[in-house]
């Protein structure tokens, strides 16, 4: 081979190398489902303090406002007036209800293949929120959020393989009448996506004629409740220690049709539960074990997701405060509590203060939700496209909150230590010959099995990034989001779906 030829090679194999480096991995090198629980902000001793003050408060302060068919089935269960409206709920009832709780169960997909089991250690992020305004793309100003937003954002999250499940981000303001917005709400999310999914219902009458289209989407009457591949957002509990009536109902409903339940606590620290830290994870942990308590004394082991969310306010000014150390840590904590004590956790994160896609924004969500995951919270809630301490929703925070949990999921992967990692030969061999790993068997397979590559993130040295523009992350993640939206319209159901729904409902 002539020395030019040669030359010629070198720069050949070297363009090679570059282009496969510069392409996607082939494998993911850490998909949803990692295992969380490293983080433990709170030591054995303060979990059971905070245990043990949960349960003297719902067996001697008890719980107020309890609707007569709960306090029906509380009484009938082992509950206790304790006078004043208020019942007693004894340690031995919500023992027996934690031990008889569903430990873990599946939340179905349409399609099986997007299904997930939740409990135990994994850890999934997935969508909350109820935002009445939309950050919109072509102003970059926030305008009232409508069923069109909705829409698109349950079809472009369809795409995104790091939301596990969706639960509609806003409120379709746009849609005045309570059973419409069920209504519109639910339809929206069965058309758009197979993933499993979850809506709230406005009032107990709206879930069963709703039922009937999900029955209609799993094939025939009856069909959806053998595999509901919907879950219901339920805040039963209103802090401080009082039933909510209509919310109650709801649960009631849901359990008659087999509907998975999240029953919410939503405190607030300072304003409805304590401001102390401990104090408030005592009052908001004796209030999600009351949603439990009722779950189990209308249906024992009936799937429910032990939605304990810790939210913090500004004392300053009473304003929700969706980012930030304080609750970075209370949904730490709530999520190593409910794991300790085996029920299937979920918790809120990336709830960010921010209103445009800047350095706040990426700095509360990256705190809050990798502190979440690390603690080992379940169903990670909030945790894309949640922008405004919640009142926002943004098609490019999606985009963007989905890289970011590729890099929390690799966290949570954490480093395999083996013989053959920890490259002793590797080491000699490059020491004693080419003296780097450019190029090594070793590297090229740690390269696909261990390190994920972003597609947002810039990685480009300044005169490269000068020379595209000098895009940021908000331009980058725009772009992006237009694109899904402009090539990506699923349509998840039938023709003879469709027409069936559209025949019962008002589909707007």
């Amino acid at each position: 081979m002539t020395e030019k030829n040669g030359r010629a090679s070198r720069r050949s194999g070297r363009r090679e190398r570059m282009a496969k480096r510069a392409a996607p991995p082939l494998v993911n090198p850490a998909s949803p489902g990692q295992v969380g629980g490293f983080y433990r902000p709170l030591s054995d001793a303060d979990l059971l303090a905070i245990y043990d003050t949960a349960l003297r408060l719902l067996e001697q302060l008890g719980i107020g406002e309890v609707p007569a068919n709960l306090a029906e089935v509380l009484l009938k269960a082992g509950a206790q007036h304790l006078g004043s409206g208020r019942f007693s709920l004894p340690r031995s009832l919500v023992e027996d209800a934690i031990a008889r709780a569903a430990k873990t169960f599946v939340l179905h997909g349409r399609d099986e293949a997007r299904s997930i089991e939740v409990g135990g250690n994994k850890v999934y992020f997935g969508t909350g929120g109820a935002a009445v305004q939309t950050l919109d793309m072509d102003s970059g100003v926030y305008r009232s959020s409508t069923l069109k937003d909705l829409h698109d954002f349950t079809r472009l999250q369809d795409t995104l393989n790091n939301i596990s499940w969706f639960t509609r981000c806003c409120i379709a303001t746009d849609v005045p009448d309570p059973f419409d917005l069920d209504v519109n709400t639910a339809y929206a999310l069965i058309k758009n996506t197979t993933k499993p999914v979850a809506t709230a219902f406005t009032l107990a009458e709206n879930v069963a004629p709703i039922v009937g289209m999900f029955d209609i989407a799993a094939g025939g009457d009856g069909e959806f409740a053998r595999r509901p591949f919907v879950k219901a957002h339920i805040s039963p509990v209103i802090s401080p220690m009082r039933f909510g009536a209509d919310a109650v109902d709801v649960v009631f409903e849901c359990l008659r049709h087999n509907i998975p339940v999240s029953c919410i606590t939503a405190a607030q620290s300072g304003a409805t539960a304590p401001a102390t830290l401990a104090g408030f994870l005592a009052q908001s942990l004796a209030e999600t074990l009351a949603s439990l308590v009722m779950v189990h004394a209308i249906k024992p082991g009936h799937p429910m997701v032990f939605s304990n969310w810790p939210l913090v306010i500004d004392l300053r000014t009473g304003a929700f405060a969706g980012g930030g150390g304080e609750i970075a840590v209370l949904n730490a904590a709530s999520a190593q509590l409910s794991n300790w004590l085996g029920l299937p956790s979920g918790v809120a994160a990336s709830m960010t203060d921010a209103k445009a896609i800047d350095a706040q924004y990426g700095a509360e969500k990256a705190m809050t939700s990798l502190a979440a995951a690390l603690a080992g919270g379940n169903l990670i809630y909030e945790s894309s496209g949640m922008t405004a301490s919640l009142l926002g929703a943004s098609f490019e925070a999606f985009i963007l909150d989905d890289e970011m949990h590729s890099n929390t999921y690799r966290v949570l992967r954490g480093i395999e230590v083996t013989e053959e990692n920890l490259g002793f030969d590797a080491i000699c061999d490059a020491v004693l010959g080419e003296g780097h790993f450019l190029g090594g068997a070793q590297t090229m397979a740690a390269m696909e099995r261990d390190y994920f590559y972003p597609l947002l993130a810039d990685r480009d040295n300044p005169r490269a990034w000068e020379e595209k523009g000098a895009p940021d992350a908000w331009a980058l993640a725009r772009k992006k989001a237009r694109e899904v939206l402009a090539e990506h319209h699923p349509n998840y159901l039938t023709a003879d779906q469709n027409a069936a729904i559209r025949g019962k409902f008002r589909i707007l």
